[in-house]
């Protein structure tokens, strides 16, 4: 097995509240940390009701302040609804609090749908390409690793504070485009099982094969976050699952629902049985006992080769999340 480490969305479970969701995900954090888990990652949303954190940078410097070891991180900043400087200043910030132990993840797109995105003044996904090449070289710079040639346009703007370390970069894909993408720029990446609905092998060969040595990094990097829940026995992982899994269905009909009660989730996936929706749904359902979910994850693991596997914390209560951490936690 690779190394396992945890992506946490800050999910609204049962009747909890938004500012609840984000409140668990830091007992969810210190349970990971306790149970050897590598690396905690937390996620941007805007406008979903069943997500409750839409400012990772404003968690990952909590969870400085209550961990000690685990590496912390954003999975991811969606770069294109910000300043790169101020991105750049911000991860420095987080740096400084728990040197060594920030990770800069970055998505293309929005979090957001477009009329959301527009709300956040983004600049939307074209622009990509251009503000990471400038986050990156605020970053070197702030490090005191590549200084910013007195040729260039902004080489006397600053990204404060300076150094003397600056966050990992990587860049999470949900398709073979940006894999290429990252492998070019020299920098890790992870793919997002969980949001293409498709295998990360392509992805992850895609990656390796175009990656080319940068300040950030001298060997390619690839990590896989999927949904991976474990419980006692099968049947319960199964039936503790429905909640997460009429959810996806509901938003793959083209609604978002939330499902806080578990036999409203299992009636309504019950309505549905037999429907290719749910059928895809259920195929890519990762739910069991503990021995067949550690089994599924190796079984990941050697197919995409993968460096690192995330798994998402699910669960229909807080005490389920941590209780399949649990269960799946490294030796």
């Amino acid at each position: 097995m690779p190394k396992l480490s945890v992506l946490d969305l800050s999910p609204v479970t049962g009747d909890a509240t938004q500012a609840q969701a984000v409140r668990d995900t830091l007992e969810v954090a210190k349970a990971a940390e306790r149970l050897g888990y590598h690396r905690f990652w937390v996620a941007e949303h805007h406008n979903i009701a069943g997500l409750g954190s839409p400012n990772p940078e404003i968690l990952i410097a909590a969870l400085s302040q209550i961990t000690h070891r685990i590496r912390l991180g954003s999975g991811g900043v969606m770069l294109v609804n910000y300043s790169p400087l101020k991105v750049a200043e911000t991860f420095m910030e987080l740096e400084a609090l728990a040197p060594g132990r920030i990770d800069l993840g970055l998505g293309r797109a929005l979090g957001a749908d477009a009329r959301t995105g527009g709300a956040l003044r983004s600049v939307g996904s074209d622009a990509f390409p251009r503000y990471l090449a400038l986050l990156s070289a605020w970053l070197l710079d702030a490090a005191g690793k590549e200084p910013i040639g007195e040729d260039h346009a902004l080489h006397d703007i600053k990204a404060n504070p300076s150094g003397p370390s600056h966050p990992d970069l990587f860049l999470l894909c949900s398709g073979v485009e940006s894999a290429v993408f990252a492998g070019q720029a020299g920098i890790g990446m992870v793919f997002a099982e969980f949001i293409a609905r498709a295998d990360a092998d392509p992805a992850v060969a895609a990656y390796r094969q175009a990656f080319r040595p940068s300040a950030f990094r001298q060997e390619p990097w690839a990590g896989v976050a999927l949904i991976a829940f474990a419980a006692e026995t099968a049947e319960d992982a199964w039936r503790l699952d429905a909640p997460r899994r009429a959810g996806n269905v509901a938003m793959l009909e083209g609604r978002r629902q939330r499902f806080p009660e578990l036999a409203k989730a299992e009636a309504f996936l019950a309505e549905r049985a037999g429907s290719p929706v749910l059928q895809m749904v259920e195929g890519r359902t990762i739910a069991s006992d503990q021995m067949t979910v550690l089994g599924r994850l190796a079984e990941k693991t050697r197919a995409t080769g993968a460096d690192e596997l995330f798994v998402m914390a699910t669960g229909p209560s807080l005490a389920d999340r941590i209780r399949s951490l649990e269960l799946l936690a490294p030796d």
